[in-house]
């Protein structure tokens, strides 16, 4: 009984393994056999050596060559206009805004009044200071009677001579007296035309920044204005660049809201960079014309040197989708088709290459009546007709 214990415990031992390792051993054969199917060992291999292959040729028809420019380009720098003249009209005098007599986009001349403030307590300063200055002149005169009177007393000798020094001095004290009076008559007067504003300067009105009743504090802008002919174009300029501008050099400004150029002058470039974007900062005077104003947005042109770029005729190219593509002639006549980028549009019937092909070498045209864009899965009539002239077929 002892060895019949044994045994079946030993056979329990080999069936509770097996029922553990089995699984996993089947999983492993599975994931193995799954692993050579995705790699392709159960598939009829291909086996390697030389094939025929066609070679597509050039049938009668148009070509055209790649040509190589050299031309003259410039980079461009981004920059605003802004105004040379640019003053903040305010008020001399604390009173309150009677009249405001512009608005935005005004055009003014020197001197115009532009704005008036309340004038009642100013006048009666003045009137104040006239009545100061008809007191101490009518003290003035009785000074004078009066040092007249002591004079003669002392040529008569019957007045002493203290007495004359006492009426010299109250002539003095008068005519002192007097003298401040008028000044004071025409701090009032100046203060009075402080209460209308003028312009400084002939300009266009920017923006309107009090209204009538609004307090105007001496220092505080009412009114921005600029002169339109002092418009310049303010640009940071990359450091190697800037330093090609010299002040008085003639530069091209393109504005794109008006689309159109206009000649400049390099008047300052600030001799300090810019840490952060490693720019100057350059300042191009702009003529005066019409519908140019502040704020608006313009582009530095900026000589830099001669490109060399390759140009070729746009009926030679061909497109499936996004590419592009032409079909190359090679010295034996055979056709190659290579894959282009294109650069910007050149003259009428031209485009610039960026890659693909090489100055010289002659590409196939197509009529311009032909489909530009090929369908990647539908032959066009054009490509049926070149396979007459193949002698080959190549893949």
């Amino acid at each position: 009984m002892p060895t019949v214990s044994r045994l079946r415990t030993g056979m329990g031992g080999v069936w509770h393994f097996v029922k553990i390792v089995g699984p996993i051993t089947l999983g492993l054969c599975g994931l193995v056999l799954v692993i050579a199917w995705l790699a392709g060992a159960f598939e009829e291999k291909i086996e390697p050596g030389e094939h025929d292959v066609s070679v597509r040729r050039m049938a009668e028809g148009p070509a055209g060559e790649v040509h190589e420019v050299f031309k003259e380009y410039e980079e461009e720098a981004l920059g605003t206009l802004k105004a040379a003249d640019r003053t903040a009209v305010s008020s001399r005098v604390m009173a309150r805004i009677d009249e405001m007599l512009v608005s935005a986009d005004d055009v003014v001349e020197a001197g115009q009044t532009l704005a008036r403030l309340e004038k009642d307590d100013f006048r009666a300063r003045l009137n104040q200071a006239q009545e100061s200055l008809t007191a101490a002149t009518a003290k003035q005169t009785e000074a004078r009677t009066s040092f007249q009177r002591i004079e003669r007393l002392r040529d008569n000798n019957a007045a002493t001579q203290s007495q004359f020094d006492t009426a010299k001095a109250a002539i003095d004290v008068a005519e002192a007296d007097v003298r401040r009076a008028q000044q004071a008559v025409i701090e009032a007067e100046t203060m009075l035309s402080f209460t209308e504003i003028s312009a400084p300067r002939a300009g266009r009105i920017v923006d309107r920044l009090a209204e009538p009743g609004d307090m105007a504090l001496p220092g505080q802008p009412l009114l921005t204005l600029y002169d339109p002919g002092s418009l310049r174009l303010e640009v940071p300029v990359r450091e190697a660049l800037a330093l090609k501008l010299e002040p008085g050099a003639e530069v091209v400004v393109h504005i794109d809201a008006l689309d159109r150029d206009f000649t400049g002058k390099v008047a300052q470039r600030v001799p300090q960079a810019e840490a952060a974007s490693r720019s100057f900062l350059v300042k191009v005077d702009l003529p005066a014309a019409d519908g140019l104003f502040e704020g608006m947005f313009g582009r530095l042109k900026i000589p830099v040197g001669t490109r060399r770029h390759l140009c070729l005729p746009t009926a030679a190219i061909r497109e499936i989708g996004q590419l592009q593509f032409v079909d190359v002639i090679r010295p034996d006549d055979t056709l190659e088709r290579r894959f282009i980028k294109t650069g910007r549009q050149g003259i009428p019937g031209k485009i610039e290459v960026l890659s693909g092909v090489e100055a010289g070498e002659r590409v196939m045209l197509h009529d311009e009546s032909d489909v530009h864009s090929l369908d990647i899965h539908t032959p066009t009539p054009d490509l049926e007709s070149n396979k007459e002239n193949e002698e080959d077929v190549q893949p």
